[in-house]
C-alpha cells in the first residue's frame, strides 16, 4: 500500500521548489524589464572616434522613440578635468551641474541637443576617492577593502546614472584603450554586468584599420590583436565599428569575423568623412540601430531622423562653392603645442561658429591665430584687416595677454565685428578702461593685484579659497540666470530678459568701476538677477556693428539643432556690413 501521506520535510522541499520558481520568474521578470546598457570601448589606438561613436549611436537609438543617456569614463586619477592644461587634453567642458569635465561631454550634449547630468560622467579619482573616503569613515564596518570594492563602485555608477535619467538605454564610453592598465577596471564592472543580465548587455569594439603608405593595403592585424586583448578581459564584442581612411571592404569584414568570431554583419565600415555629423546618417544606412536594439532584446521602432537629416542639408549647402565665405579668425592663447595647432582647447566655440554659420546659409573659414605672435611683432596685427570677424575665448594666466588686448582695441577701432568669451570680455573691459577712459593701468588681479584700476577683480570667495590653495573645483561653475537689458544688442539676439548660461570663472568686474565705464559709454546688457555681477559688456549698434563680450561661455549651450543666439546674431552683423 502506497503512503499518501506528506513528510513535513517534503513539505519544506516542495515549499522550496515552489519558492525557488517564484523567485525564477521574478527573476526572468526582472531582465525582461531592466535597464539596457551599451559599452563603448577602444582598440588599437586612442582618437579612433569613441565619442562620436558614442554619441552617434546615442543620437539614432533616440531617433527610435529610446529614452537615452550617455555616460562618459575618463581612467586617469584626477577628480575632474578643471585643472588639466588645455593644450595637453583638450577644451574643459562644464556641464549645467558645474562639473568640469572631458570634452567628449560637450559632444554627448550636441549631438542629443540636451544637457546631460553629473552622474553621466565618472573618473578613476572620482571613484578611489569615493571609496577611500569610505573607508575612512568607517562605511565598510571595518572591512578590508580591495579592488572589488573599487569595480561594485563603478557598477553602482552605471546603474545610478541610468536611474538618475529614468532612460531606457545608456551608452557608456570607456576612455583608454583595451589594453591600458588605468581601463581595466571600468570593463572588469562591464563585464561583471554583463554576466548578471546577459540579454541587456552589449559591446562595441572602435577600432582602427591602417593602411600603411608603403604597403598601400588595409590591414586588419591591429584589430584582431585589440579583439583578442578585450577577449582576455572575458569580454566578447557584439559589434567592431572599423575606422580606416577608406571604406571597409567585404574581404577583410570576413577576415576579422573568422579570427574574432564576430558576425560579418556586426562589423561597420567607418571610413573618414567630412563632418563628424554625418555619421549618424551612415550608422544608420547599415542599420546600426536595428542591429543593436535587435541584440539588447527590444521591440522594433521605425527612425525618426528627420530634423538631424535637415540639419545636414544645411551643413552641405554652406559648404557649396556659391556659398558666402565669412572669415574668422580665432585669437587665443593655448595654441601652443609644438608644430602642430591644438583646436581641441576650444572645440565648443568652434562647433558653435559652425552650427549658427550653417542656420544662416554661409561657409565659415576659421584661422587660429596666436595672440603670443602680435606680441613677438606689433606689425602683425595688421592681418586682422583680412577678417570678417574676430572671436577671443576663454584663457587664464598672463600669456599673450597684451597681444589679446591689442587684438581687441583693433577690432574695435577698425569696427570689425567682435565676440569675446569669458576672458574674452574681461580683456575688453580692460581695453575699453585703457583707451578709452585713459587708465593706462587698467587691468586684471590675476595679472597685476596692484593696479590702481583694477576693473577685473577677484570675487572674496575665490579669494579665500585661493589662499587656502583649493584650486580644483572651486571657480563660480555651471549654470547661473541673468538678466538681459532690453533695447541691447544681447535682447535683440535672445529675444526675452532671463537667460541662464554656463560659467567658469574666478573673477568679475569691479563693481567699483562700473558705474565710470558705463558713463564713458561701455553698456553693461547682462548683469545676475541680484544686479552685482556684469555677465554681458557690449557697445550700443550706432556705435559698433558688434562689439560684445560675454562673461559665461554659450558655446557649451550650442547644439547643431539650436545654435547659440549669440553667435548667429555675431554673424548676423557681419552679413550686414
Amino acid at each position: 500500500m502506497t503512503n499518501t501521506k506528506t513528510t513535513k520535510s517534503e513539505k519544506k522541499s516542495k515549499g522550496g521548489i515552489k519558492s525557488d520558481k517564484n523567485k525564477t520568474d521574478k527573476k526572468i521578470k526582472s531582465e525582461k524589464n531592466s535597464h539596457k546598457y551599451i559599452f563603448v570601448i577602444g582598440g588599437v589606438m586612442s582618437g579612433v572616434g569613441k565619442g562620436i561613436t558614442t554619441s552617434s549611436i546615442g543620437t539614432i537609438l533616440e531617433a527610435k522613440g529610446y529614452k537615452i543617456n550617455i555616460m562618459k569614463v575618463d581612467p586617469y586619477l584626477n577628480v575632474d578635468a578643471g585643472t588639466m592644461n588645455p593644450t595637453e587634453h583638450g577644451e574643459v567642458f562644464v556641464m549645467n551641474s558645474g562639473l568640469e569635465t572631458d570634452q567628449d561631454m560637450g559632444n554627448y550634449e550636441r549631438f542629443l541637443n540636451r544637457s546631460l547630468e553629473k552622474e553621466d560622467y565618472m573618473t578613476s579619482g572620482m571613484v578611489y576617492k569615493y571609496v577611500i573616503d569610505k573607508e575612512r569613515a568607517l562605511g565598510f564596518g571595518g572591512r578590508c577593502i580591495d579592488a572589488d570594492n573599487i569595480r561594485d563602485e563603478i557598477v553602482t555608477r552605471y546603474e545610478s546614472s541610468a536611474k538618475k535619467n529614468q532612460s531606457d538605454i545608456t551608452v557608456v564610453e570607456i576612455g583608454g584603450t583595451v589594453g591600458d592598465y588605468q581601463n581595466v577596471m571600468f570593463i572588469e564592472a562591464a563585464r561583471v554586468m554583463k554576466l548578471r543580465h546577459p540579454r541587456d548587455v552589449v559591446f562595441v569594439m572602435v577600432s582602427y584599420m591602417p593602411i600603411p603608405n608603403k604597403i598601400g593595403e588595409m590591414k586588419s592585424k591591429p584589430t584582431q590583436n585589440a579583439i583578442k586583448q578585450l577577449n582576455s578581459y572575458g569580454v566578447h564584442a557584439d559589434f567592431i565599428i572599423a575606422r580606416s581612411e577608406l571604406p571597409v571592404d567585404k574581404k577583410r569584414k570576413e577576415k576579422i569575423a573568422f579570427a574574432c568570431n564576430v558576425p560579418v554583419e556586426n562589423i561597420i565600415s567607418a571610413p573618414d568623412i567630412d563632418s563628424i555629423y554625418d555619421v549618424p546618417v551612415n550608422f544608420e544606412k547599415d542599420q546600426l540601430g536595428e542591429m543593436i536594439t535587435r541584440a539588447l532584446s527590444l521591440p522594433h521602432k521605425i527612425t525618426n531622423m528627420r530634423g538631424w537629416k535637415g540639419f545636414i542639408t544645411n551643413v552641405s549647402k554652406a559648404k557649396e562653392v556659391s556659398s558666402r565665405e565669412v572669415k574668422i579668425a580665432v585669437v587665443g592663447k593655448y595654441f601652443d603645442s609644438g608644430d602642430f595647432v591644438f583646436s581641441d582647447a576650444y572645440v565648443s566655440v568652434i562647433e558653435a561658429i559652425k552650427f549658427s554659420a550653417y542656420k544662416l546659409g554661409v561657409k565659415a573659414k576659421l584661422s587660429w591665430l596666436n595672440s603670443k605672435d602680435f606680441e613677438k611683432d606689433p606689425k602683425k596685427i595688421n592681418e586682422l584687416k583680412e577678417y570678417d570677424g574676430i572671436i577671443v575665448p576663454g584663457g587664464f594666466g598672463n600669456s599673450g595677454i597684451e597681444g589679446l588686448i591689442k587684438t581687441i582695441e583693433f577690432a574695435r577701432v577698425n569696427k570689425i565685428p567682435y565676440f569675446g568669451l569669458c576672458y574674452g570680455m574681461q580683456l575688453l573691459v580692460i581695453e575699453y578702461a585703457r583707451n578709452i577712459l585713459g587708465w593706462k593701468d587698467a587691468n586684471t588681479a590675476e595679472i597685476n593685484p596692484d593696479s590702481s584700476h583694477l576693473v577685473i577683480d577677484i570675487m572674496p570667495d575665490q579669494k579665500i579659497k585661493l589662499d587656502n590653495g583649493h584650486y580644483g573645483a572651486s571657480m563660480r561653475l555651471g549654470a547661473y540666470g541673468a538678466i538681459i537689458e532690453k533695447g541691447t544688442v544681447a535682447y535683440k539676439a535672445y529675444g526675452k530678459t532671463e537667460i541662464s548660461e554656463r560659467h567658469r570663472h574666478r573673477y568679475e568686474v569691479n563693481p567699483l568701476f562700473v558705474d565710470e565705464i558705463k558713463s564713458a559709454g561701455l553698456v553693461f546688457s547682462g548683469k545676475s538677477p541680484n544686479g552685482k555681477l556684469m555677465e554681458i559688456a557690449e557697445l550700443p549698434k550706432d556705435k559698433h556693428p558688434f562689439f560684445l563680450g560675454t562673461q559665461f561661455h554659450p558655446e557649451f549651450l550650442a547644439r547643431p539643432l539650436d545654435p547659440h543666439p549669440l553667435f548667429t546674431e555675431f554673424f548676423k552683423a557681419i552679413l550686414e556690413l
